[in-house]
């Protein structure tokens, strides 16, 4: 397993003289994805290019294993993938793993590639394996993470609550509420996102606060339209999804946070804020994410929502910045290597 360093100070400076290296972010245009693609890349320190790919019939019909030419299989906005290549490239996804994996032949090796989540397919080629520990990928060219990479650090979220000011007037406590819906493991049907809007209400009014609440694409518009009706007369901000997105405004003002079991993202993003992060249990599940909430639970980050919001303190989530500081170590490590030959 690859040793991550113990913070970000310890990340060795770019070599004297050297050249900034050419990184690529490749990802499939779904938000996850691209949070955690993006989130890796910025934590770096390297300037990028963010390449959002679309997969081209017929490619798309198939699994990425019998991609027989990935290059030809996507493109970013309408444009192939081509020369020069990068000096790195980072994919999050199964639609990204096979075109990193020819980006690096294609350059004769010298493309360093780092890819999130497990790829299955050709894991020994790559550099470097960023992957949760549920998924329980292990090897000598893996990192692991408690949770999903992201986004969140310390200066997007003051960054975010400026952008926002008029949250800062709403009455303490702040709840913040992420609310996600059905996937491949979880169902939220209607009658429950009737239980968690009437146990929300009654924190908030239990507390005199406010909720700050971001519904997700899979909440769906009934589901939007009842919590704000259940949530009527409180002082709720519901993001209605258009126009400037407050979702890091919401991580930095609020000062606990309710999240669906649902959505392995939105729970590691609230952890970290290092805010109490209270989960709100589903119907379903599976394997992985019973891992993932264990894990969370027994490292004290998280409790399950049992209709009353607590306070905790724990050592915030920090894998995206020590992931990163392993693939920028990594990164000038080839780069001085190179030069020095």
């Amino acid at each position: 397993m690859v040793a991550l360093p113990v913070n970000t100070d310890s990340i060795p400076p770019a070599p004297k003289g050297g050249a900034v290296p050419l990184v690529w972010v490749l990802h499939d245009g779904k938000a996850g994805m691209a949070s955690q693609a993006l989130g890796l890349a910025e934590a770096t320190g390297f300037p990028f290019i963010e390449k959002s790919l679309t997969v081209r019939s017929p490619w798309a019909y198939l699994p990425p294993q019998l991609w027989l030419a990935p290059l030809a299989a996507v493109d970013d906005g309408g444009l192939p993938l081509r020369p020069p290549w990068p000096d790195v490239v980072i994919g999050c996804g199964r639609n990204t793993a096979a075109p990193a994996l020819a980006i690096r032949r294609a350059s004769g090796g010298r493309t360093i590639a780092a890819q999130i989540q497990d790829p299955r397919l050709g894991r020994r080629a790559f550099d470097l394996m960023v992957v949760p520990e549920h998924d329980r990928l292990r090897g000598p060219r893996v990192v692991t993470s408690k949770g999903a990479l992201n986004r969140v650090t310390p200066e997007k979220l003051d960054e975010a609550a400026r952008r926002f000011p008029e949250l800062a007037a709403l009455p303490r406590p702040i709840l913040g509420v992420l609310i996600g819906g059905s996937n491949r493991a979880y169902r939220l049907d209607l009658d429950r996102l009737v239980q968690i809007a009437d146990a929300i209400a009654a924190s908030v009014k239990a507390t005199g606060g406010a909720v700050v609440l971001t519904p997700s694409r899979r909440t769906g518009a009934e589901g939007v339209a009842l919590l704000r009706e259940r949530l009527q007369g409180l002082q709720a901000v519901i993001w209605d999804m258009t126009g400037d997105n407050p979702y890091y405004a919401y991580l930095a003002v609020a000062d606990a946070f309710l999240v669906t079991a649902d959505s392995v993202s939105m729970i590691s993003e609230a952890a970290a804020t290092g805010k109490p992060v209270h989960v709100i249990e589903l119907a379903g599940g599976d394997a992985k994410f019973a891992r993932f909430h264990r894990a969370l639970r027994e490292a004290g980050i998280t409790r399950p929502f049992a209709g009353r919001v607590e306070s905790w303190r724990y050592q915030r989530l920090d894998d995206t910045a020590r992931a990163g500081a392993a693939l920028r170590a990594l990164v000038l490590d080839r780069l001085t290597a190179r030069g020095a030959t």
